[in-house]
């Protein structure tokens, strides 16, 4: 019971990092005419930024089935 309790906890957090990161604040930040590797730097951001939140959610809920 504790663990199903602490994974939507980590399920809670990863929602909102995900807002966090996708918001206005952070993303006016990256919104820069630099590129990395011919891709513009926000478009970088958005991916791993992305990339993270799954991976965050995959972790939470992974841990909860052992």
């Amino acid at each position: 019971m504790q663990r199903r309790i602490l994974a939507g906890d980590r399920l809670i957090a990863a929602f909102l990092a995900g807002c966090v990161l996708f918001n206005y604040p952070l993303l006016a930040v990256f919104d820069r005419p630099t590129e990395v590797f011919n891709i513009p730097l926000l478009y970088v951001y958005i991916f791993i930024a992305w990339a993270f939140v799954i991976a965050l959610m995959a972790w939470a809920v992974e841990r909860r089935l052992k």
